[in-house]
């Protein structure tokens, strides 16, 4: 008899877009701080604990380049400095004002700790940066770490030279920060088009994760991709949505915190999601408690998803079989406030449960290995094709992108390749960000979509302008400009143009 239930690897994936020194409130910087405290410093925590523990493959963490670039900022470092700040004396000032309810003082109070000691953490453990702490989870074993293309585009609509120069640059950048390449990405948006793992393999790239629809459906092993060595996860949709989905899941209960419910006087979320009709301003005070008391009954019910899910699996396949559950990072403390608490006890009560807790590596070296697959084109948005980066809402994006990918191209075609070009770097590195996939996802959704087209627009407009000065030829006011934007945009230092014109 098998010591094991099945395999389970839990795969999250931490991206937000360049945000420093473009707006703060109610976009912008503040998505990055709220993240930062509220998913961020929590996961270090947890690992940490594990780590500390002697445990290894707790996690297979995905890392993009572009939000490793703003942990490590010190611009960034020192802005959330302050902003841990302000949550100190918000709190402080909400713990007066809400002095006559015994749940809302409380809060306040839980408040001002919690931000007292993310200002311990930033100052101590935080003061170098991120990629130091990362290193160290990495070496010891406790994470597998996912990288990803520069800038996180849909890589899909890439030119394919412009695609192997983000990737091979994101690659880069993580074996600059952390000192080792990652064997695995996470595709942004989990991307793909047909062929795209011949380039994968070029770069390097062992493993990568795709949504459940794209292995049609079977999931219960990796497969390898086409004619490559390349290996594919899939998300195991019927385990994954449990705990979000489009329409349901955990953070929806009554008794956690509400997201979406302020108390402006003093910037805190002090309600508890009370029911799915109820006003803010009728919704009931959080009560810890009565979170903590459901909590315990939404990691049992995960458990018993994963252990029912591995046994239906093995009866249907005649072996051992892997669930792999799949989230965003910023779900478990940011969106869902009791998250970080939620997934380290799923993470402990797994394997006494019987099942083995493990990354995408170690699933491999377990024998979680299939035989090939052709897949489709697809992602992991709405749909599970591309709508959402390729749709007709945001035809013009696309439009604005092909064309800005080509006279990218061109800038880079004639140049002098004996000399690095800091103009023409600055401008690679304003293409890249205008090339976000953030932006369109933000459009399609008509989430903060003015800020994204703005966004979009900003960049393109700074290569144009960079371009433009080298057409002209006025080379010191180039590199005077291209100077003055990378004081704000200079996320990957290690960008070199020249790469582009490399194979």
């Amino acid at each position: 008899m098998s010591e094991y239930e099945g395999t389970f690897c839990l795969v999250v994936h931490s991206h937000l877009p360049w945000l420093p020194h473009h707006g703060s409130w109610p976009v912008g910087e503040e998505w990055l701080y709220q993240a930062w405290a509220h998913s961020y410093l929590p996961m270090v925590d947890l690992l940490r604990r594990f780590a500390d523990e002697g445990r290894e493959d707790v996690l297979t963490l995905g890392m993009t380049p572009i939000l490793a670039a703003q942990l490590d900022d010190p611009y960034s470092i020192d802005a959330f400095h302050d902003w841990l700040g302000h949550w100190q004396l918000r709190s402080w000032h909400a713990s007066t004002l809400w002095r006559g309810d015994p749940l809302l003082r409380d809060l306040a109070a839980s408040e001002y700790r919690t931000a007292i000691k993310a200002s311990e953490e930033l100052e101590t453990r935080w003061r170098h940066g991120f990629s130091p702490i990362l290193r160290s989870f990495v070496d010891n074993g406790t994470i597998e770490l996912l990288g990803g293309p520069l800038a996180h585009p849909f890589q899909p609509l890439l030119d394919p030279a412009v695609r192997d120069f983000m990737l091979r640059g994101g690659l880069a950048d993580t074996a600059l920060r952390i000192g080792r390449r990652p064997e695995g990405i996470w595709a942004p948006e989990c991307g793909y088009a047909p062929g795209m793992e011949t380039g994968y393999a070029a770069a390097g790239v062992q493993r990568f994760m795709v949504d459940g629809p794209s292995l049609h459906g079977d999931t219960s092993a990796a497969r390898t991709v086409g004619d490559s060595d390349v290996v594919c996860f899939g998300r195991d949709l019927e385990v994954t949505y449990r705990v979000w989905s489009p329409k349901a899941g955990y953070p929806g209960h009554a008794a956690y915190r509400d997201f979406h419910t302020w108390a402006h006087e003093v910037g805190l979320k002090p309600s508890r999601v009370t029911g799915k009709t109820v006003e803010p301003p009728d919704k009931a005070p959080y009560d810890p408690a009565m979170a903590t008391a459901t909590l315990g009954g939404h990691v049992q019910d995960f458990v018993d998803t994963v252990v029912a899910r591995l046994r239906s699996l093995k009866a249907e396949h005649g072996r051992e079989s892997l669930v792999v559950a799949a989230y965003d990072t910023e779900l478990f403390g940011h969106w869902w406030h009791e998250g970080p608490a939620w997934l380290e006890g799923v993470l402990r009560a797994l394997p006494e449960a019987g099942v083995r807790v493990t990354t995408l590596k170690g699933a491999l070296e377990a024998g979680h290995l299939g035989g090939k697959v052709d897949l489709p084109a697809s992602s992991w948005g709405s749909g599970k094709d591309w709508r959402v980066w390729d749709g007709e809402q945001v035809a013009d994006m696309v439009r604005d992108n092909t064309a800005l990918q080509d006279r990218m191209l061109d800038l880079v075609a004639g140049m002098d390749t004996t000399t690095r070009d800091s103009v023409r770097d600055q401008a690679v590195a304003e293409a890249m960000l205008a090339l976000s996939s953030d932006w369109a996802f933000m459009v399609t959704k008509d989430s903060a979509a003015d800020y994204a087209r703005r966004r979009a627009k900003v960049h393109t407009e700074r290569f144009d302008t960079l371009a433009g000065l080298l057409r002209d030829g006025a080379l010191d006011r180039a590199r005077e400009t291209a100077a003055a934007f990378r004081r704000d945009d200079g996320p990957f230092g290690h960008v070199d143009a020249r790469d582009l014109l490399r194979k």
